[in-house]
């Protein structure tokens, strides 16, 4: 399959947010789904194949570092080489002034293992916890007239995982991978 890169146009949002939806559903982020796209990210770029989005990368710039903020690949195009050509082309839009791009990530084998084979090295780790309404509210409390919450998204140390993975049925490993930026 053939594909070209170019940056992001407002015409692309319906195929960038089906391609994204589509990308993390069989992943720890299936329930990360946007309905509109935001429009921060300092790079944006899209893969297309046709009319159709088959990639996505947006990155965002912060001084000396660019975090990749969103990496996605249709499902019917994974293993292609989509996300390693867009972090490339992303790599020569990047200011001078970029030393280490990095990304944050959880526990899915296909993208950890594609950091990896692009050079990232894994460092930092914390939790992300998700409480659920088929968890237990122990411990849990709300002000008054609310019931305890039904869903909850928080973070925690790498040291409570055991504990955590006991009373949660969703507790991911979220890691972050860098990488420097070569000077041309």
């Amino acid at each position: 399959m053939s594909f070209t890169i170019r940056s992001y146009e407002p015409t692309d949002e319906t195929s960038w947010l089906r391609c994204r939806a589509l990308s993390f559903l069989s992943t720890c982020y299936y329930d990360d789904v946007w309905t509109q796209r935001p429009a921060s990210p300092a790079v944006q770029l899209v893969a297309r194949c046709g009319d159709t989005v088959v990639g996505i990368l947006d990155v965002e710039i912060e001084d000396d570092l660019a975090t990749i903020d969103t990496v996605a690949v249709h499902p019917d195009n994974q293993g292609e080489g989509i996300a390693a050509a867009l972090l490339t082309h992303a790599r020569r839009e990047l200011p001078s002034t970029v030393t280490t791009v990095d990304a944050w990530t959880r526990e899915d084998e296909p993208a950890l293992g594609s950091y990896h084979a692009q050079g990232f090295v894994e460092s930092e780790h914390y939790l992300h916890v998700y409480k659920t309404c088929e968890d237990s509210d122990d411990g849990w409390t709300s002000p008054d007239r609310l019931s305890a919450p039904l869903a909850a998204f928080c973070h925690a140390r790498l040291e409570d995982e055991s504990d955590l993975r006991a009373r949660f049925s969703r507790v991911y490993v979220c890691r972050r991978f860098s990488r420097s930026v070569p000077s041309e």
